[in-house]
């Protein structure tokens, strides 16, 4: 059984950076996918960013890409999210997923979630 526990966030102003956390307990291996999903309010979960656990690789949503950065400590089963230049579009629940099937865009397709935790993005 997997666990993971989102941590970081809070009220940011906008342009400033703040990094989520996510703990991982049970095993992830290499063949895993880690992701990072946000939902604001009336909207759907859309991604945000994955990577390999294994190989390190990762991957943008347009959205995101250049602003924030994704990385994992295998060595201690975190993920990491570092979030630059934050804009009032960001705020939302973040969330931290696990495919263990490969890489995916889709929400449905991961098999483990966190609870989520809030970042709110004040202009």
């Amino acid at each position: 059984q997997v666990q993971l526990a989102e941590s970081g966030g809070g009220l940011v102003q906008a342009g400033a950076s703040t990094r989520l956390s996510c703990g991982i307990s049970g095993r992830a291996y290499s063949s895993t996918v880690m992701g990072w999903f946000r939902q604001a309010p009336g909207k759907e979960r859309e991604f945000v960013s994955a990577i390999r656990w294994g190989a390190g690789t990762t991957y943008y949503s347009d959205s995101v890409k250049g602003r924030f950065t994704i990385s994992r400590v295998s060595a201690t089963n975190m993920l990491f999210l570092q979030m630059n230049n934050l804009k009032p579009e960001d705020t939302a629940v973040y969330y931290c997923a696990l495919d263990r099937r490969g890489l995916s865009y889709a929400p449905s397709d991961y098999d483990y979630w966190g609870q989520g935790t809030q970042v709110t993005v004040s202009s």
